[in-house]
Parts: C-alpha cells; structure tokens; sequence
C-alpha cells in the first residue's frame, strides 16, 4: 500500500470495470443487443431509490454494530473513524477515496455487466449468490497486501472469515439495488457499507458476524418482497394455468 507499488494495486482494484469496458465494446462492435436484464436509469421513476438505499445500507451495519454492543461486544465508537478521515486529508479526501475505492472501480463490472448477464439463466437470489462467491474469491488477494483493511484481518482468523462470507449478503443487497435504480443504486449501497463500516473501525469478530446476520436478514426481506410485489401486480391472471381436460 505504499508508493510506488500502491499504483498497480489502485488500478487492479478497477479490474472490474475494465473487464465491464472491454465487453460492452466487443458487444457494441458487433452491434449485440443490450442483456435483457439490464437496467437502466430513469431519473423520474429511480432516482428516488438511490439515497433510500444508501440509509439502508449505513443503517445494516450500525444497527449491528449496537446489537453486538448490547449483547457485550465491542463498544460503537467514531475515534477509529475520526483517525482514519484525518489520515486521508480531511472528509471530502475521506468521501472521495471510499467512493472510488471499491463501488465506483467494482460496480460497473459486478453489478452493470455480470449480473444482468446472470440474470438471463438464474434468479435474482442464484445470480447474487454465485455474484458474492466470486466477488469473495477476488477480494482473497487483499488478505497478502501489507496495509489493507484484510491484511489486518488475516486470512486465517474469524474477524478474515467473518469478512469473506459477509460479501456474499453484499452481493444480495448490491444486486436488489441494482434491479432497483441501476449502477447509481448498487455504488450507494456499496458505499454505504463500506463507509459506515470504515467510521465505526468494525473490525471484532463478534461486530462482523452480526454484520453478516442483518444483511442476510434485509436482503432476504427485500428479494422476498420484491417477488411479492411482482406476483400481486399479475393481478387474476395464473402465469401457470392449468390444462383443461374435456371428456369427449
């Protein structure tokens, strides 16, 4: 994480999007139609979802950072937050490198390119569940680069486990935020996880697992109410209507 080899570690981190980049201009070459599960951003329906998400998102990881709290663990604090932003030059320096470092480089690759693609053979749980395992598996590197937040961790320990498994619910929210306003909604919700977890220095095993239980527990709610919504808007009309059979 130093200079000068901090430099092809930022660009890796845009791995995604430059993968998104390549695709959409090997697609447009050969004039392809855009996936059919592709969402894209109306501002008079849409943009409403983009700061509702975000609170969503802040709020998972308060909220479990003050059950922990309550059930005896690690005690909800600013200090690792305030270090952290006076490390970086300041908030907006702080604003700027948690919205870059992570949903803008990682979005546009995850959530606007692989996922619709998923989409087309898989439902929205299967294509955000098979999302979040690789979306663990690429992050695995960062557990062997002295300075990140995983290193810190280490691979081999429940705070690196607890890590691991808590992208996968990740990939459940990003990708219902996706479904809901585009790529705007699923960096918000990137970037509210993200950030709220880097203010409150969430780095206890105990914080990290009721982390992942919150998010697992909103994004189930979400998907299933999502689905519901869906059914109820088919209003009388059985989308599996049963064969009539007529005795002759």
């Amino acid at each position: 994480m130093s200079f000068p080899t901090v430099i092809p570690h930022l660009l890796a981190g845009f791995g995604p999007t430059v993968g998104a980049i390549v695709i959409r201009a090997r697609r447009a070459r050969r004039r392809q139609p855009v996936p059919a599960h592709t969402v894209r951003l109306r501002l008079s329906t849409r943009l409403f979802w983009v700061p509702l998400l975000l609170v969503v998102a802040s709020a998972t990881v308060l909220g479990a950072a003050l059950l922990a709290q309550f059930l005896g663990g690690s005690a909800v604090s600013l200090t690792a937050g305030q270090n952290l932003i006076s490390t970086v030059g300041g908030p907006v320096a702080f604003f700027v490198s948690m919205l870059i470092a992570g949903p803008l480089s990682e979005e546009p690759g995850w959530r606007g390119t692989a996922y619709p693609r998923l989409r087309a053979s898989l439902s929205r749980f299967q294509a955000g569940l098979l999302l979040g395992v690789v979306w663990a598996v690429w992050h695995l590197p960062l557990f062997f680069v002295p300075g990140t937040v995983q290193a810190g961790f280490g691979l081999f320990s429940w705070s690196g486990l607890l890590f691991s498994i808590s992208v996968i619910p990740m990939a459940l929210l990003t990708g219902y935020a996706y479904e809901r306003a585009g790529v705007a909604a699923s960096i918000a919700v990137h970037f509210g996880v993200n950030a709220t977890m880097a203010l409150l220095g969430v780095s206890s095993p105990m914080t990290l697992a009721f982390v992942v239980a919150v998010q697992v527990i909103v994004a189930l709610a979400l998907l299933t109410w999502q689905r519901e919504r869906r059914v109820d808007s088919l209003g009388d009309v059985d989308p599996h209507p049963r064969r009539i059979v007529t005795n002759s």
